[in-house]
């Protein structure tokens, strides 16, 4: 029997970090949280502002930590990081944020950790490969947000066109979470009917449904221009992935998933929908794309292959 995993450490209290927090309060996850952060005030002041929801949801000891604090957690949830200004891609935070990231995953192994790393700082799918080979750990024990939330956007854009429950579409952005990403659209569907037939018998064409894919792709940048950044959807997100670690449920999620031969790809770290469980990534699925979605992930793959081994060489971590 699987025991009950408990424990969460939270390392980057920005916005997405308190985000992530406020949601696992909301939904009663892990009785023990602890915020690893460089401001210690913040962490702890939100630490404070967290207990104050407790008497709503559920009992749990929340508090500000560090990195010693990571030994007997169950969850290692990273989100610190630069933060994507407006006009820059995630892909141009590369170089700042390996840096940051070499400093958070060496004091965590320390510790003594040997839980899962779950990371969602940006471009989430390089920054996860470098957690793996700085940390040496197991791949299926580390793994990304990757294309959790694009895949979220994509379905809420598709239920909105059609008037329908975002949960009912069953549909996956695949690739890279950024700007090469792509919608498994010949493979989507609404209620066991391909999304395209579903599509076309209301009167829409794979056109329509192809802008959707582009305003899925593009609207990062309209929140980060409106608003500062994003944090809400990433942060539920992020909740979402922790509830199938924590409940060993099995949930098939898009995630940043390690591929051993999967779309033909090897030693990269990319979204993909995967099974999730207590042990981390218990399976990775692949999609049978068409062949124009093949040469999509092709491409999104070698970008971020170049990138990663780029950065990796520049940094110093390679």
């Amino acid at each position: 029997m699987t025991k009950k995993h408990q424990k969460v450490v939270l390392v980057g209290d920005g916005a997405v970090g308190s985000s992530y927090a406020f949601a696992m309060v909301q939904q009663a996850l892990a009785e023990e949280f602890v915020i690893v952060d460089i401001n210690k005030d913040r962490t702890e002041g939100d630490a404070m502002d967290l207990e104050d929801a407790i008497p709503f949801t559920a009992a749990k000891n929340i508090y500000s930590g560090d990195y010693p604090d990571c030994k007997d957690a169950d969850l290692v949830v990273i989100t610190a990081g630069a933060p994507q200004k407006p006009g820059e891609t995630r892909l141009d935070l590369v170089n700042k944020n390996l840096k940051i990231l070499s400093s958070i995953v060496k004091p965590v192994v320390d510790s003594g950790f040997d839980g899962i790393f779950l990371v969602a700082a940006n471009p989430v799918d390089i920054l996860t490969y470098a957690t793996q080979k700085i940390s040496g750990f197991p791949k299926e024990k580390v793994f990304g947000s990757g294309t959790s939330l694009d895949t979220s956007r994509f379905r809420v854009a598709v239920a909105k066109k059609f008037d329908i429950d975002p949960a009912s579409v069953d549909a996956y952005i695949l690739g890279e979470h950024g700007d090469s990403e792509f919608a498994d659209i010949d493979e989507a569907s609404v209620g066991n009917v391909p999304l395209v037939k579903y599509a076309a018998d209301r009167g829409v064409s794979k056109d329509t449904l192809l802008e959707l894919e582009d305003d899925t792709r593009n609207k990062a940048y309209q929140i980060i221009n409106k608003k500062g950044a994003t944090f809400y959807g990433v942060g539920t997100s992020l909740m979402r992935i922790s509830r199938a670690i924590l409940r060993n449920e099995n949930a098939v999620l898009p995630v940043g998933a390690p591929m051993d031969g999967q779309y033909g790809l090897n030693d990269i770290y990319i979204g993909s929908p995967a099974v999730v469980n207590a042990h981390g990534i218990a399976d990775v699925l692949e999609v049978q794309l068409s062949e124009e979605e093949q040469a999509k992930m092709a491409a999104s793959a070698k970008t971020l292959k170049e990138i990663a081994e780029k950065g990796m060489k520049e940094t110093g971590l390679a």
